[in-house]
């Protein structure tokens, strides 16, 4: 472990810190330098189309973001905040923990970006991917 990259706690009480996450309901269940894995419990609130119980785009792409970014901590990225992301949506979540695995691609000191593919509990049915950039520390300093 290199001095810049968190701890299992660190990136957990990171993670909890927001009200949002904790809104979400969120878990860390693993994190490392290769792979950051993230649990959501599914909700009523979180439905878009209460015929099909399907979770909103919107809380499967945040879940893509923020795990993303976390992936990136916990790899040693001095991250702050996202420049870029994109989200595949693949077929509807349903009810049920949703578990969204994480990899880190590149770690810079201006942009860092990492793959987040997004599951269902049993962690073979795939429903969402996606790809986060995400500014560095350095990148946020005043002109």
């Amino acid at each position: 472990m290199t001095d810049s990259t968190l701890g299992r706690l660190d990136i957990e009480q990171a993670l909890l810190s927001s009200p949002y996450h904790r809104w979400l309901g969120l878990e860390l269940l693993g994190s490392g330098p290769d792979e950051t894995t993230i649990c959501c419990a599914w909700r009523e609130e979180m439905v878009s189309n209460p015929h099909l119980e399907s979770t909103h785009g919107g809380i499967l792409a945040a879940l893509v973001d923020l795990t993303g970014l976390f992936t990136l901590l916990a790899a040693g990225g001095a991250v702050t905040a996202t420049a870029d992301l994109r989200v595949d949506f693949h077929r509807p979540a349903r009810p049920g923990v949703l578990l969204a695995r994480g990899r880190p691609l590149k770690i810079g000191s201006r942009i860092s970006t990492a793959e987040v593919y997004v599951y269902q509990e049993d962690g073979e049915l795939l429903v969402a991917s996606g790809r986060g950039a995400y500014l560095g520390a350095s990148s946020q300093a005043a002109p």
